[in-house]
This record gives C-alpha cells, structure tokens and sequence, in this order.
C-alpha cells in the first residue's frame, strides 16, 4: 500500500501532468493568436479557437460512435437533441475539471475527519474518482460537506496504469479512516473506474457488512466499447467481458447488488453501450442527455446521493 508522502507525490505527478498540459495548451493558443492578430487577425483569431476548442472534436467523434454501438442496446436510444446537448455539457464542464480542478486545485476542499465530537455517529462518505483523474473532481460535492458534520475521504488512485486490484489497499485505508472517526459504516461515491474498484475491494474484503451503501455514476460494470483503445493494465480490464471482468462476476453473495445504486446515462461518451453502467439487482437510475464527466454533476444525482447519508441501515 502506498504510504502517505508516496501518495501526494502520485497526486503532485498527476497534477503536474494536467498542468504542464493546460499551460501548454493556453501558450500555444495565446502565441498563435499574438502572432496573427496584426496580419491576419481572421487566422489568428481562427487558430485560437481551434487550439482551445479541438477537444470538442474528438467528443463529437465519442457521441457518433456512442449513437452507432447503442443502437442494439437495450437503453432507450438517445435523441440527437440529447446528444447535442451532452456534447455541449461536456464541452463546458471537462475543462472545469482536467484544466483546473484536477492540476490546480486537487486539495482545495481537504479530507474532513474532525472534530471528533461532530462527526462521530454521524455517516460519513468515501468519494472514489475514475481513470484520470485525482481527488479535485469532486469539489463541488466535498464542498457540499464541509461544515455539514459528515466525515469525508476522496482517495487518490495512484498509479495511473497499474491493475485495478492494486487500488483495494488504498480504499480499504479510506474506509477504515472514516470508519474509525464515525462509528458508522460510510457511504461509497465512486465516479467511472472508481465503482469498480469499490466492487474490488468488496470482492477482496468480503467487506459487505463495513458499508452502508455503494453508488457508482458511469461505473464500466461490464466494460465499456472504447476501452478497446486503452493500453495500460486497467484499460485492458475495463474492455467488454474482459477476463477480469468475467472474475469479478464470480460468486458474488445473493445480497451485494441490493447495496448499489448505478447511475447512468443514454449519453455517456466513455462508456458504452449504455447499460454496461448497470448491475443485475441493483437500483439502476438511467439520467437521459448526460455525457461521462458531466453525469457526475447532474443535480439529481448529487442530491439523491448525498441524501443516503440520513438513510437507516437496513
């Protein structure tokens, strides 16, 4: 398991790669069009929207082949009103999140486990971020916590490429943490990769009674089609029916999917075929028009999701 000062050198490397690429970017952009402003102020002006905009390209190509691969899934079918609109969503909301959260913000809500006197007896959550990414995407939740008398640890998965069962140690040392600072099982918030570590970590734990509840927001459960490009040991697990996969289904005790909440959507550009995100058994929720970073930020989600924490145990 990685140590303490090991793992804010794995965040401070993630966070200086999205930094060192967000500077980049802005330079190149800023370069062009200072270059061009006075000769020619169209070109120039043209060169720095591409440079800023390009990756919205790419998530347009993400929402062709996501229409195409769920045309024989069993989702209901997005409308291209839908996809327009999660193309859009995504194009405001991922730069909020890997061009300023993520590279230079990651600590800016920290982990929340005192006063002893305040959290303890009271629920608190895990928060378990997706391939990519680090601590900062869940900002806009932890800030939803602070002061609210909830505990709460967000992980960092680290490394980056490593299998998906190196990172049980890692959630296993979060729950313990707010285990040990509430009394109370906690609650699991997993975006993308992260819900399949959190079933990792039930598999390897036989951990179903230290949870209260796991929800998962464009989990993989069952792969996802454009993992197929994905090189690193997780990608390869994240792959459709991939062997990890296939172990992961295997014995899983008859109550562990009444414990989960998958959310997901008609418009995810990560994952897909939709009801890949969506586990037999569990409380499948379908957000319609939502793309894959975006999901994690719908309203509805974020309030059904929080509101588990004044839940009973069952």
């Amino acid at each position: 398991m990685l140590r303490w000062p090991e793992r804010r050198q794995s965040l401070f490397m993630l966070a200086s790669l999205q930094r060192l690429m967000t500077v980049s970017l802005v330079a190149s952009a800023c370069g062009w069009l200072l270059y061009f402003v006075r000769s020619q102020p169209l070109l120039g002006l043209a060169g720095f929207m591409a440079i800023t905009l390009g990756y919205s390209v790419f998530l347009a190509i993400e929402f062709i082949l996501l229409r195409q691969v769920n045309q024989t899934d069993p989702a209901p079918q997005a409308t291209w009103r839908e996809l327009l609109g999660a193309w859009w969503g995504e194009t405001l909301t991922a730069p909020q999140v890997f061009c300023w959260r993520q590279p230079f913000r990651p600590n800016a809500c920290p982990d929340q486990l005192v006063p002893p006197a305040r959290v303890q007896g009271r629920r608190g959550v895990v928060f378990v971020h997706g391939f990519f990414c680090n601590r900062g995407l869940w900002t806009p939740w932890l800030r939803q916590l602070q002061g609210s008398g909830h505990a709460f640890v967000a992980v960092n998965l680290e490394p980056l490429f490593c299998s998906i069962d190196d990172y049980v140690p890692l959630l296993e040392d979060a729950v313990r943490r707010i285990t040990d600072a509430t009394g109370q099982p906690p609650l699991l918030v997993c975006h993308s990769m992260g819900g399949l570590v959190a079933r990792a970590w039930l598999q390897r734990m036989k951990a179903e009674a230290r949870v209260h509840h796991v929800v998962t927001i464009g989990t993989p459960h069952r792969g996802t089609w454009l993992a197929r490009f994905g090189h690193g040991h997780n990608g390869r697990q994240m792959r459709l029916l991939s062997d990890w996969q296939t172990q992961l289904d295997h014995e899983i005790p008859a109550g562990r999917p009444a414990l989960f909440t998958c959310w997901y959507s008609n418009c995810d550009n990560i994952v897909f075929p939709a009801s890949t995100a969506t586990l037999p058994g569990a409380r499948n929720r379908l957000i319609h028009g939502a793309a894959h970073v975006q999901l994690a930020f719908v309203p509805q989600v974020m309030q059904e999701t929080l509101a588990l924490l004044e839940e009973s145990p069952c």
